[in-house]
């Protein structure tokens, strides 16, 4: 993108119209000036750099008066008659010979259609020495409100900056002011800007101020309420360990210490990102080498599978947005967690592959294959075929058919979704989907007669019939239950659609066919 400007500078190439796209804070009004600079410069090199040390330049770069360059912030002008005026001293010539004006409009996406028609003439047919920048944090306000624009600029999007460009910047003003700090510190307050240089820029100044010129990890926790990496680490063990006693306490060390819960969740998904970095990629490039020794340690705990599924669950909360309109984030953090521990170990890839291409029962089955076909002696299976004719993980797929239920959610009674998202599924050696349960309303009522609509839902997923058995946590080893019969479901099942079906029903009857689940 500099490179693209400065040679448009060097070759005499420059647009008369620019947008400059992009999230705050990533340098996109800086670029816009430097612009500027290079283009009324007395001094410029011939590669197309401004000096930077002229009366031009120094102006410029500051945001003092100069002729040639103004801004305008599009926020408080964005009328018609704010376009009309720029409009029109756009038209007068720029003060000295070889100079260009230069017309940085900030927050463009404030300008109202009005506005935009006004300047959309001087865009199609531009007078010269006129050059206009566009500066917008949302360019899909232009595109809605005065489509037409877009075709007369030249548009460069502007991208976040990496964590590690924000810390090698920050580390070269502190060395300009004297000062330093841990890279750690700097991590911290680099992750916080969230790509932009502003931000982080601002923050440093407001832990130097804070720190009387010392800055510590530990000063950039006070000042951010940043939770600290040890305390991510910790969470990490416990979920290793599954330890639910420990997350609760974990949960209420933070509350105590007036750490803000939505942050330890924005942290939480990119402890998550770290660890699945270092199971898929081996290394993590933000992290220094005392901490990629611990997080490795970590990372060893969990498998990428199941680092992809814990992330997926996390995300969640955020694109349902339930986290940003409850105010007990507490309890979807606590509930968040305890779903991690209560995940089963992710199966290997042969195992689905078996369940997959293995003995799945068939719909229709013929008189003649039930005999063995007419003229030919039955067909005998080898020990081999035998084997793989059973279902070699039928505990892999009655679970994958209820992880299959809780991620569409169709049939599930109200009110039920995310607490039996938490519940423990397991299959005993029968084949029946054990559900490990909180005692509550909602044991109750599943016990009272909703848990027969929830294998209904089941049913209508499986390709065969799950029973379901419902158990209390802390009665699990006694094996205190609700049995829920499929039997009847199954039956019912089948009638209706033989009933819906008239052609089902009379190939049924006329090749002698046996329907099966």
């Amino acid at each position: 993108m500099c490179e693209t400007l400065r040679r448009a500078v060097q070759t005499d190439r420059v647009g008369h119209a620019y947008l400059f796209c992009g999230p705050r804070g990533v340098g996109k009004t800086t670029l816009a000036r430097v612009l500027a600079m290079a283009l009324n410069c007395d001094d410029r090199s011939d590669d197309g750099e401004p000096c930077g040390v002229c009366d031009n330049c120094k102006r410029i770069w500051s945001g003092a008066t100069a002729l040639d360059v103004v801004e305008i912030d599009a926020a408080s002008n964005r009328g018609v008659d704010d376009a009309r005026d720029l409009r029109e001293r756009a038209m007068y010539a720029p003060s000295e010979p070889g100079h260009t004006k230069v017309y940085i409009v900030d927050e463009a996406h404030m300008l109202t259609r009005e506005a935009w028609n006004a300047l959309l003439k001087i865009l199609e047919e531009p007078p010269p020495g006129v050059i206009f920048v566009f500066a917008t944090t949302e360019p899909q306000k232009i595109e809605q409100t005065a489509s037409p624009v877009l075709s007369r600029c030249q548009r460069f999007d502007f991208r976040r900056l990496g964590l590690l460009d924000i810390v090698k910047r920050l580390k070269e003003i502190l060395q300009s002011e004297s000062a330093s700090a841990p890279d750690e510190a700097l991590r911290m307050i680099a992750r916080k800007a969230d790509g932009g240089m502003r931000d982080g820029l601002s923050i440093l100044d407001q832990v130097l101020a804070f720190s009387e010129g010392e800055l510590t990890s530990e000063t950039v926790q006070d000042v951010l309420g940043v939770i600290s990496e040890e305390q991510y680490l910790l969470l990490f063990d416990i979920l290793i360990e599954r330890d639910r006693r420990g997350l609760f306490e974990l949960v209420q060390s933070l509350i105590d210490h007036g750490y803000d819960l939505v942050e330890f969740y924005y942290g939480l998904m990119e402890g998550l990102r770290t660890l699945l970095r270092l199971r898929v990629e081996g290394g993590a490039p933000d992290l220094s080498e005392h901490s990629q020794e611990e997080w490795e340690r970590r990372a060893q705990g969990f498998g990428a599978a199941d680092l992809v599924r814990m992330l997926g669950m996390a995300a969640e909360i955020e694109t349902e947005g339930s986290l940003r309109r409850t105010a007990q984030p507490r309890v979807l953090i606590e509930l968040l967690l305890l779903r991690f521990t209560y995940l089963d170990r992710t199966v290997e890839l042969e195992t689905l592959f078996d369940v997959l291409g293995g003995g799945r029962p068939r719909t229709c089955v013929g008189p003649e294959e039930r005999s063995g076909g007419s003229g030919s002696s039955p067909h005998h299976d080898s020990p081999e075929d035998e084997a793989s004719s059973e279902d070699p993980a039928p505990a892999l797929d009655a679970l994958m058919m209820w992880q299959s239920l809780l991620r569409e959610g169709k049939g599930i009674p109200r009110g039920m979704l995310t607490l039996l998202r938490g519940a423990d599924a397991r299959v005993d050696d029968e084949g029946t989907l054990e559900l490990r349960m909180i005692p509550g309303p909602v044991l109750d009522r599943l016990r009272g007669g909703e848990g027969r609509i929830l294998e209904e839902a089941l049913a209508q997923i499986a390709p065969h019939g799950i029973e379901i058995r419902l158990l209390e946590i802390q009665d699990a080893d006694s094996s205190a239950e609700s049995r829920i019969s499929a039997g009847e479901v199954r039956e019912g099942r089948l009638r209706d659609l033989l009933d819906r079906e008239p052609g089902l029903r009379s190939a049924v009857e006329e090749l002698d066919l046996e329907l099966l689940e």
